[in-house]
């Protein structure tokens, strides 16, 4: 069986391209990636220590043209004879896994969490408050993994990086201008996240809340009226209709857990929740909940993880 893996180099090899590869790996069969973006050769070869047996690099496109994408995907699982793409599952997959799905006559799982079983993938339905089985039918199939599934696993060499044309035609969408997140740490990757909401009381608190993030080393994190009041840039939004995220650990402070909230966040694998009301609906959802105020809990957390890390 060969596996194609469809990675965005344009800002460099992210964690999620690791995962991909690695569970491309997993597959069985022989691992070949493909990629549009401008990522140079010696990092686009280091992804032969997660699995990959060759990487395919069309330079002429740069853009997020999902047509000129898929046709890329669709020219280079041609040429090496892949029964299976794999993608991260995020905006670009959002938009060319079903075009791709159309155009290869492939069945399409979106969103999948772990290995398939035999012809059977799990994934989450329901904004994650459950999980289904997907059974594969056709011949080809296309795979979405959801960020921070598994964790990527080396063991093998740095690769071969071959130019390719994939026939990518005119673009259709012209991009104006990009706007890159601020931060260290894309939240969709990061596997810690500090989160806070309206119990913080105003952007000039945040300060407590950035502290315990750099002593953790995780991202940060807000809900929707944060973001909307403009406390926090929007870019930190996790919920529904902000970045679903799959963190290890997701510390909450304030947030009273709003269906829509919960829908973006309940994937990660522990969450601790901090707020003053004990009859918050975030405690439900939480693994470790904490009910006191985020003014006198969060220092002392920072303080004690100052003490920890400075006895180790």
């Amino acid at each position: 069986m060969s596996v194609l893996v469809y990675i965005n180099s344009n800002s460099g090899i992210a964690k999620s391209a690791m995962e991909a590869v690695t569970y491309g790996k997993k597959l069985g069969g022989e691992v070949t990636v493909v990629t549009t973006g401008s990522a140079d050769d010696t990092a686009l070869s280091a992804l032969g220590e997660y699995g990959a047996s060759k990487i395919m690099v069309d330079r002429s496109v740069t853009s997020e043209d999902p047509q000129q994408i898929t046709s890329i995907i669709a020219s280079a699982a041609e040429t090496t004879g892949a029964t299976t793409v794999v993608f991260s599952h995020d905006l670009t997959a959002k938009a060319v896994a079903p075009r791709l799905s159309v155009r290869m006559k492939a069945g399409l799982v979106s969103g999948a969490i772990d290995i398939p079983q035999g012809d059977t993938i799990k994934v989450n339905v329901f904004s994650g408050k459950a999980m289904g089985l997907v059974k594969v039918a056709s011949e080809k199939r296309i795979i979405s993994l959801l960020p921070n599934s598994l964790q990527p696993e080396t063991g093998g060499d740095k690769c071969s990086v071959e130019e390719f044309n994939g026939n990518a035609g005119d673009a259709r969408i012209k991009v104006l201008d990009t706007k890159k997140p601020e931060g260290d740490i894309p939240l969709p990757e990061a596997e810690l996240v500090v989160s806070a909401g309206r119990g913080l009381k105003g952007p000039e608190n945040w300060g407590m809340v950035e502290a315990l993030a750099v002593e953790l080393g995780a991202a940060t994190a807000c809900s929707r009226p944060v973001a909307d009041i403009g406390w926090r840039p929007h870019h930190e939004h996790v919920g529904q209709t902000g970045v679903a995220i799959r963190p290890n650990l997701y510390i909450a402070a304030g947030i009273s857990g709003a269906i829509q909230h919960l829908a973006g966040v309940n994937g990660s694998k522990v969450i601790v929740v901090i707020n003053t009301d004990e009859e918050a609906p975030f405690f439900k959802a939480a693994d470790y909940g904490i009910v006191g105020d985020a003014f006198e809990v969060i220092p002392r957390l920072t303080e004690a993880l100052k003490k920890f890390k400075a006895s180790n």
